[in-house]
């Protein structure tokens, strides 16, 4: 709360407090509860809703109109807050001209009752754990949150899903593979511009990033709005009410005190705060499939026809906003076909609008996300057209069979008694068979599993798992009807991610697949295995019984919630990748708008992430080379050009054979940085918080010859475009600066004279053990042996090998740098000391 009341009093001190107001009303608030009120539809049914689930769905229509507006603006390339605000403010102001007095809900709406403390406290405790730290400062690229956030930047500046890059299409096609590796042709692009963006057309600029950008377009309203702190606490805004979301629909289907518990323990569960601050679009799904699931039951259950519409646009919306939004149409989908059984009609006002937008997701993905679409149904592909046509008709034939099943009154009756009972025992026989016998065996067999198993163990608990079970019985008993979009939605999540352990081999990451759906469901069935009214035995009908077990139910989510808690509290304080932001605002203004910045390849420097945001939010030049050694002839030609069209060039980075004798790199700047990040071990639960170490260098990269001369390099120190394959820069107690080798280690050296004669090394074992292998350095120039050196001191003294003059003249006569190369075998640290160091090392240079 502490943080939170500083961003609002920078807004306040910024005089933009009243426009935010103004925003988020407009989006957030004033559409929903106007259609909401709207006399259409049974309006009395809805109105006769308690206080809270009405300011409830006033949010969610807001949101969900606000969200196909701007998106539909994004896709078209007309994004701009301005609009989204106009049409939103059209669409409240059509309203009330229709309306007019009539939009008054009348005397069947209530008041605030004592119910309404539920969900208040509910949307205090999350946003209170959600914003007890900053969120994640993860702009910088090489993972999925850093293309959300930046395509979320870019749709605010640009206007635009589909990314007009001019840089792309400034380039000669000549110079594009030094930058762009081509793609064979079955790609469905011609490369990659950053890490999860997409060049869909080199000659006109046309990128595109990975994912779906219905969660960017919620960055960008937040970036137009309060910038990039409004960016990232949007994706907070998104979980707290997700966990209202969870409450509302849990309450429908289990009643309002296991909702309560669940959607509690879901609070302060550990994945949920962690995603609550980290950027993924599943923290969207969350509030979009389990409000989308109640105003299914409220529309097919309770028969108001208001919310069929509505449960349409919020299931499909997931779409537009993650992937597996298709599980949750497709369970819906069977939960209507089966709900025939149970008198519960198909209805068209469901079923149109959800088919509909459906097929706009479809066009969608196929002209715009046609890359992601391509390498995520590749594994389809691979399937024979006999056995894909075979599937689809399987699928088509099961169900047009339901829907005839359910019109007769006598497979009805059968479906009616029979589904609930499956349904019950179905899942708990998937979990044994996944705990029991599936996952065992893959651990035998070598095969790392990581389904219902890592699960359970790093965020269920096994106990949590006992209570979910122990509430799919119940709510699969007299209530499975009423909630079976809830129940099916989570099971076939559930199926279809434990149906492949493999999923990803670190945490907290692996959880983001759980965190949308499987998770909350759970915790809600634990609350039921608490609290849900079961049917008693009558030899068990006593009031002693259901005392007992509440109290039962008490202990067991007190001991859940106190297992959560304890998960959750080493991470509260921590804020992922703090002070990157700040990191590339300062190199972000080094530049001027119209210098080219080099960076070296993605493999060459962990520097090259700082590439995308200074292109994407920035708006600098960046180019990310394609390969740590580029063709000296080809780079020359390309810097002729670009020294035609840009201001300055610079290189950011290190470990690339840049240097030649033609253009001079003049060190600007070493940078060393360390950036927190919480541990992400091996099928393993994370340990605690790490740094991320950067160190690079920054080289101006000047048209101007490089003299032959006497070579003195000083390894540690403006080394970055000299050395490949070694460790972090270094100074020992002595103020010498040097720098591990590894056990191939490079160095350029450029500006070499003809007659040169000797190499001179300054090196030292460094505490090399005797138990590791003696300290020999084989010694290469240009591939050609000069000698081998024996290091047998532990401090720095030189040691040197004659220079063939064969070699050192054909050394110079090139204007590539010569190649010294190192070879020793390495000693690890961790393993022959016991130190928690395990990098592979040589020797010091």
């Amino acid at each position: 709360f502490v943080t939170f009341a500083g961003v609002a009093e920078r807004v306040v001190r910024s005089g933009a407090m009243l426009q935010t107001a103004f925003v988020v009303l407009l989006l957030a608030y004033l559409p929903g509860a106007l259609i909401f009120r709207l006399p259409l539809l049974d309006r009395p049914r809805r109105a006769a809703l308690a206080a809270e689930e009405r300011l409830f769905w006033a949010i969610v229509l807001s949101v969900a109109l606000s969200s196909l507006v701007a998106f539909g603006l994004a896709v078209a390339g007309g994004y701009a807050l301005e609009r989204v605000l106009w049409l939103n403010g059209a669409a409240c102001l059509g309203i009330a001209l229709a309306g007019r007095e009539r939009l008054r809900l009348g005397p069947a709406a209530r008041g605030p009752e004592r119910t309404a403390a539920a969900p208040l406290a509910l949307a205090l405790l999350a946003a209170g754990l959600f914003f007890y730290a900053p969120p994640a400062e993860y702009v910088n690229g090489g993972r999925d949150p850093a293309v959300y956030f930046n395509s979320g930047i870019q749709i605010a500046q640009r206007g635009a899903a589909i990314i007009d890059d001019p840089l792309v299409r400034a380039i000669p096609p000549e110079h594009r593979d030094l930058f762009f590796r081509p793609e064979p042709p079955p790609a469905a692009y011609d490369t990659v511009r950053f890490l999860g963006f997409f060049v869909v057309d080199q000659d006109n600029g046309a990128v595109v990033s990975q994912f779906p950008h219905l969660y960017p377009v919620w960055i960008a309203i937040a970036y137009d709005t309060l910038g990039l702190t409004g960016a990232r606490y949007v994706h907070g805004l998104w979980a707290v009410l997700g966990v209202l979301a969870v409450y509302f629909a849990g309450a429908y289907v289990l009643g309002r005190r296991a909702a309560l518990a669940g959607a509690a323990l879901l609070a302060v569960h550990v994945a949920q705060v962690w995603f609550a601050r980290f950027f993924c679009a599943e923290m969207m799904v969350q509030p979009l499939v389990f409000a989308g699931v109640l105003a299914y039951a409220r529309a097919h259950v309770d028969g108001d026809r208001f919310f069929a519409p509505t449960a349409a646009v919020l299931l499909a919306l997931t779409l537009f906003a993650h992937l597996t939004g298709v599980i949750a149409i497709a369970a819906a989908g069977l939960a209507a076909l089966l709900g025939r059984s149970a008198g519960y009609p198909v209805r068209l006002s469901f079923t149109l609008p959800l088919a509909a937008l459906t097929t706009v997701a479809a066009v969608y993905y196929a002209l715009v996300l046609t890359p992601y679409l391509v390498t995520t149904l590749e594994p389809l592909q691979r399937l024979p057209a006999p056995a894909a046509g075979a599937g689809a008709g399987a699928l088509l034939l099961a169900a047009g069979g339901l829907w005839l099943a359910g019109g007769r009154s006598d497979t009805a009756d059968w479906m009616r008694g029979w589904l609930p009972t499956a349904a019950a025992a179905t899942i708990p026989l998937l979990a044994a068979y996944a705990l029991l016998v599936r996952e065992p065996l893959r651990i035998e067999l070598q095969i790392d599993p990581e389904g219902l198993t890592t699960f359970t163990l790093y965020y269920l608990t096994p106990l949590g798992l006992a209570a979910a079970l122990t509430g799919w019985l119940i709510a699969s008993g007299r209530r499975f009807w009423r909630g079976s979009a809830l129940l099916l939605v989570a099971a076939a999540f559930a199926v279809v991610f434990f149906a492949n352990p493999r999923i990803t081999p670190d945490h907290f990451w692996a959880a983001r697949r759980y965190v949308s759906i499987i998770l909350p469901a759970c915790l809600l069935l634990a609350g039921a295995a608490a609290f849900t009214p079961v049917a008693w035995p009558d030899r068990l009908r006593i009031r002693a019984a259901s005392r007992v077990r509440a109290a039962c139910g008490v202990l067991l989510l007190g001991a859940l919630g106190w297992q959560y808690a304890q998960a959750t509290l080493p991470i509260l304080r921590h804020t992922e990748h703090a002070g990157m932001i700040p990191d590339i605002e300062a190199l972000a203004a080094r530049f001027a708008p119209d210098d080219l910045l080099l960076f070296a390849a993605r493999r060459a420097t962990d520097a090259q992430v700082f590439a995308l945001p200074l292109a994407y939010i920035y708006g600098r030049n960046v180019l990310v080379l394609n390969d740590d050694a580029p063709d000296p002839e080809r780079l020359e030609r390309f810097l002729g050009w670009a020294r035609s069209r840009h201001g300055r060039i610079f290189f950011i980075g290190g470990g690339t054979r840049l240097l030649s004798a033609r253009t001079r790199a003049e060190p600007v700047a070493d940078v060393r940085s360390l950036i927190p990040f919480y541990d992400r071990a091996f099928n393993a639960y994370p340990q605690g918080i790490d740094q991320w170490e950067f160190d690079y260098g920054i080289y101006e990269l000047a048209d101007e010859r490089v003299e032959p001369a006497a070579v003195d390099l000083d390894i540690g120190a403006h080394d970055h475009l000299h050395v490949r394959r070694m460790h972090a820069r270094s100074v020992d107690n002595r103020g010498v600066t040097y720098r591990w080798t590894a056990d191939r280690s490079l160095v350029w050296i450029v500006g070499m004279l003809p007659d040169a004669r000797a190499l001179t090394l300054r090196l030292g074992r460094g505490g090399r053990p005797r138990e590791a292998d003696e300290a020999r350095v084989s010694v290469f120039l240009d591939d050609q042996p000069l000698g081998t050196i024996t290091v047998d001191d532990d401090a720095f003294r030189p040691y040197t090998l004659p220079i063939p003059a064969s070699l050192a003249s054909a050394a110079a006569a090139t204007n590539a740098a010569a190649t010294l190369r190192l070879e020793t075998p390495p000693w690890v640290p961790l393993d022959l000391l016991g130190i928690p160091d395990r990098r592979e090392l040589g020797v010091m240079l």
